[in-house]
């Protein structure tokens, strides 16, 4: 049974005996905390399982805890996540998309709290997240995860699910997510320039450009910029005091700025020496999270 059937059975389930069906069905799970989008692994979507008793004991301890399901290679699944924000959505440039023939492929779509969907594709090797905010679409695909069915989210106007929206009767395919970032979301070599100007690691220049990122982009921004400076040497207390004003005016509240900014710590101590030594020679911004956002919806 594959995902699009999954979500079929799981869509009116409570979350525990949902996450088992995904493990029987031998799609890797995790629990987040109940309301949200948080890993409550310590490893975030590092630790997803397929093991039911570990399920178990993960929704015993935590029973109201909402799922989530690592995307890429793990799962087998690639989810195009189309964004909706007070004004603007990532609708037209999905339909943009469809109509170009990039998007073809689907197994199903999943309504999300916001009012936007998350669209499921079979899993392509080799394809990492990205976040396009000007278009509001991001791509979870390897280092990455999202939420599914039935999870709920805690809102201003009371609480909100992941449903079910629709399945697709024709035969999946992966998507070419390299292919629809350069169409929805082309960069310019200006652009380049200056994602590369703030990779030098200094603290006020990084600081400046993470208090100018937008919704859809903040966290992972703030994720990059902290690595940058975990690498050059700054201790955490630095880091805080470089980043968390600048996260503020870009309107992250404390407690996830500092929640970003300790798991990049976390990642970036882990990271071997030579690879470390190769994102300053070569920085790509932003780098992955580990386990928590930007990879995450």
């Amino acid at each position: 049974m594959g995902i699009a059937e999954t979500l079929m059975i799981t869509n009116r389930l409570d979350a525990r005996d949902a996450a088992l069906v995904f493990a029987r069905e031998g799609i890797p799970v995790f629990p987040c905390v109940a309301d949200g989008k948080r890993p409550l692994t310590g490893s975030g979507f590092h630790e997803a399982t397929r093991d039911t008793d570990q399920v178990r004991r993960w929704w015993s301890r935590w029973p109201r805890a909402n799922i989530g399901m690592p995307t890429g290679a793990p799962s087998g699944v690639d989810v195009v996540d189309i964004d909706v924000a007070t004004t603007e959505s990532g609708f037209a440039a999905f339909e943009r998309a469809t109509n170009a023939g990039l998007v073809a492929g689907e197994l199903a779509r999943v309504r999300t709290p916001s009012g936007g969907i998350h669209v499921y594709y079979p899993a392509h090797e080799n394809q990492r997240c990205w976040q396009a905010a000007s278009a509001h679409i991001d791509f979870r695909g390897d280092g990455g995860y999202v939420i599914v069915p039935p999870s709920v989210i805690s809102k201003e106007t009371g609480t909100a699910g992941y449903r079910l929206f629709s399945l697709s009767a024709a035969g999946g395919k992966p998507i070419d997510a390299a292919a629809l970032r350069r169409f929805i979301d082309p960069q310019t070599p200006a652009m380049r320039t200056r994602l590369l100007a703030v990779a030098s690691a200094e603290p006020s220049r990084l600081a400046r450009w993470v208090s100018g990122l937008q919704e859809g982009e903040r966290n992972r921004g703030l994720f990059w910029a902290a690595c940058r400076l975990v690498e050059a040497g700054f201790d955490a207390s630095a880091i805080e005091a470089a980043l968390t004003p600048a996260a503020k005016t870009a309107g992250l509240a404390e407690l996830e700025t500092v929640a970003t900014i300790r798991s990049a710590g976390r990642q970036a101590a882990a990271r071997p020496p030579d690879r470390a030594k190769a994102r300053r020679s070569n920085p790509d911004p932003p780098c992955r999270k580990s386990g928590e956002a930007p990879c995450l919806s």
